[in-house]
């Protein structure tokens, strides 16, 4: 016969029951095997912490490794009071193991952490009440990062007893000419190269040819190489490591040493090297230039398509397009191949890039510079 729904349920009640009382003698038995741990005071050396708020933070990390009974604020605070104990400069041994006693704790965790110039030196130690020996040492020197003070405590706390820790976090946190990183430089101080940009751009080839012929052959009387000038816009969408992706927007006009217009726009996606400089970036490039329809004769000689006589019927040589002086403004795609470095004085950065864009027609290369302060 079937068991009722109702049965069913009771069943599985009181099986969860039981397995609950007997988990909890268990649970019991775990929690008092646990050593008692007690934080007091960090002591704090031009830091923007007080001791007292080093120990509670210190002692919220401890806590989360869910290792040791560690003993409340709340409850430090009472048996301090109710022993009538000072633990101003109770930062030693000798001081701690005295204490430990007094309030009944096994362990006892103290420690400083002090801003040297650009470092800031993390140390920690526990202490074995009933042994009166320091059990555990943890000594790391960081970065002067004082919003990552929690993230360094984390780190040290986590070594000293044997856990592991992110390689590129230490890495981050520790070593001056590792790398930046949204750690060591959050957004509103990262590095940034926006700003102007100047310098030559050369051309070769045919159209290089094009530039210095007279202007009634569609030419423009000029030597092939102009002055550019321009501003780079970048958007930094990734930081990790010793490297940087970028994404950079750079309008640029050109020819104006020479009487000419010449505008274009480039979006380059780069790689950016934080620690030495160095960046590589591809990407389209457009320029606005005037280019006409036309062919070469029996002569190999530049004719102008509107040029052809029609009465001698349709023109018997190819039609191609290519830059002419008297055509109509269009626009001509190429692809841009950059490298750079950036020289660094200070908070003056000052980055230095070559590019090059090949064509058929005549490949362009040149070199710019710019200049931008790093604001933090």
């Amino acid at each position: 016969m079937k068991k009722t729904f109702k049965e069913a349920l009771v069943k599985r009640l009181f099986i969860a029951v039981f397995i609950l009382t007997c988990m909890v003698p268990v649970l019991e038995a775990q929690q008092a095997t646990r050593a008692r741990l007690t934080v007091l005071n960090i002591d704090s050396q031009n830091m923007n912490m007080t001791p007292e708020q080093m120990g509670n933070l210190v002692r919220i990390e401890i806590d989360k490794l869910d290792t040791f009974e560690v003993t409340d604020r709340y409850d430090v605070r009472f048996l301090l009071d109710k022993h009538n104990l000072d633990i101003s400069n109770c930062y030693g041994k000798i001081c701690l193991v005295e204490y430990g006693r007094v309030i009944g704790s096994d362990l006892m965790l103290g420690g400083s952490v002090e801003r040297f110039g650009e470092v800031i030196v993390l140390t920690l130690r526990l202490i074995d009440v009933k042994k009166e020996a320091v059990i555990q040492t943890s000594i790391r020197e960081y970065q002067n990062l004082p919003l990552e003070l929690q993230t360094m405590v984390r780190v040290s706390i986590r070594e000293m007893f044997g856990l592991h820790n992110d390689p590129d976090l230490v890495v981050k946190l520790t070593n001056p000419f590792g790398y930046e990183s949204m750690i060591t430089n959050p957004d509103v101080s990262s590095v940034n190269l926006a700003g102007p940009r100047m310098g030559w751009v050369f051309y070769t080839g045919e159209n290089a040819r094009i530039f210095r012929r007279p202007k009634d052959q569609g030419g423009y009387d000029i030597y092939p190489s102009m002055f550019q000038i321009g501003w780079q816009f970048e958007k930094q969408y990734l930081n990790a490591g010793s490297y940087q992706a970028l994404v950079e927007f750079i309008p640029m006009i050109s020819g104006l040493d020479q009487s000419l217009l010449i505008p274009s726009v480039t979006l380059l996606n780069g790689l950016r090297n934080n620690r030495i400089g160095i960046e590589l970036a591809v990407g389209p490039t457009i320029n606005f230039v005037r280019v006409a329809k036309g062919y070469f004769d029996s002569e190999n000689q530049w004719q102008l398509e509107n040029s052809w006589d029609s009465s001698m019927g349709s023109i018997p040589y190819s039609i191609t397009e290519r830059l002419d002086s008297r055509g109509p403004i269009s626009l001509r795609s190429g692809f841009v191949l950059a490298a750079g470095w950036t020289y660094k004085s200070g908070r003056l950065n000052i980055p230095i890039n070559a590019f090059f864009i090949p064509s058929k027609t005549g490949a362009r290369f040149g070199i710019s510079i710019g200049y931008n302060e790093r604001k933090k």
